[in-house]
């Protein structure tokens, strides 16, 4: 690029130009590496020559974790940032002063995140902060807050209800890596490094109740299907041309259809299919194409759902045969009589949620990136 100079003189006089000339270079893998080197330096030069050598094991270790990420996901140009670069040096302290190989880990997971939501600053104060304790926080305690964590922030998306507990199973297999702190120990640790706050005056719901509200989709009665409202159910799918497996045969309630979705609050995640006819080399071919659903028909959703049978014994009734279903997988059983023995309550805060998360992707890299 070149800045834009205008330079203006009277009659006869002599006009001489200069331009600035800002060469924008793009950072590559080498120059990544460079640059980490160039902290490297300024961080282990605080320490004495005979911490130098522990010190830039640990630090490159975190790197060759860092760099791949960076990569990948298109981001060396981001080193460019001073904020990230002084991020960088925070995360190579506490990356010379562990030796817990999943700290590097975790600490490249902050750096990433931290460059994907740089604009939130609620988002760059828990990343700093989380930065400056990975290597406080305890084993036990990290996989607490890691799956409380999960808990109250991953909800399946498929409306089948055996499909929705297969993947919370799946995310629980992989986030539950040990063996799940007891007490109140591990709360009270997380509170003082500012990752939770406990409260002294509420407590947990038992996990049956907090699902129940996470998954009515899952768990609300259904509609009769030997009543007139389910004809109107399904008239109302024909005139808003919903695909009519949309409404389905109720998995914990023989006799009773359910929309197949977790939430009526949650429409925007709904995917239906339809077809589109193309043209591939002169022929005319249906292909199934995935739709969200329009104004209209999330409209048409809403009524359906008015339709539900809402006597409360029945949805009780549902919520036992889901936790009949849930208990048959072994790492849902665990996080169910775990999170029922919880001591205290508490509520994660932001440092907390960032650092949980990035554990949680250090488990699962196929995990949203945290909102």
């Amino acid at each position: 690029m070149f800045e834009k100079q205008r330079q203006e003189a009277g009659d006869h006089s002599q006009q001489i130009q200069a331009t600035t000339a800002i060469f924008n270079y793009g950072i590559d893998e080498k120059r990544a590496r460079e640059i980490v080197d160039e902290k490297l330096q300024e961080v282990i030069n605080g320490y004495s020559q005979e911490a130098h050598a522990i010190a830039e094991s640990r630090i490159r270790q975190f790197a060759n974790d860092l760099i791949p990420k960076l990569v990948k996901d298109s981001l060396l140009d981001e080193l460019k940032d001073p904020c990230i670069q002084i991020l960088l040096i925070e995360a190579q302290k506490t990356a010379a002063s562990t030796e817990r190989p999943v700290d590097y880990k975790l600490l490249s997971e902050l750096l990433i995140h931290r460059i994907k939501k740089g604009n939130d600053r609620t988002v760059r104060a828990g990343v700093r902060r989380a930065v400056e304790i990975v290597d406080e926080v305890t084993d036990e305690a990290l996989l607490g807050l890691t799956v409380a964590h999960s808990v109250t922030n991953f909800i399946p998306t498929n409306g089948n209800i055996e499909d929705g507990i297969k993947a919370l199973a799946n995310l629980f297999n992989q986030v539950i890596y040990d063996t799940l702190p007891s007490g109140n120990l591990w709360i009270e640790h997380l509170d003082i490094l500012d990752t939770l706050r406990i409260n002294q005056v509420g407590s947990l719901k038992k996990l049956n109740q907090f699902y129940a509200l996470l998954l009515p989709g899952y768990l609300d009665v259904g509609i009769d299907k030997a009543t007139d409202d389910f004809q109107k159910a399904q008239e109302l799918i024909k005139e808003s041309e919903l695909p009519p497996d949309i409404l389905c045969d109720h998995e914990l309630r023989p006799g009773y259809a359910r929309l197949r979705i977790i939430s009526v609050d949650r429409l925007d995640l709904v995917i239906i299919t339809s077809r589109k006819l193309v043209n591939i080399d002169g022929q005319i071919v249906s292909l199934p194409i995935q739709l969200r659903l329009s104004d209209d028909q999330k409209l048409a959703m809403e009524n359906i759902y008015a339709l539900y049978n809402t006597e409360s014994s029945l949805r009780d009734d549902n919520i036992a045969a889901f936790f009949k279903m849930w208990d048959t997988y072994e790492s849902l059983k665990n996080l169910k009589e775990w999170w029922d023995s919880i001591p205290i309550a508490f509520t994660i805060t932001a440092v907390g949620r960032v650092l949980a998360h990035a554990n949680a992707q250090r488990c699962d890299s196929t995990l949203p990136a945290l909102d």
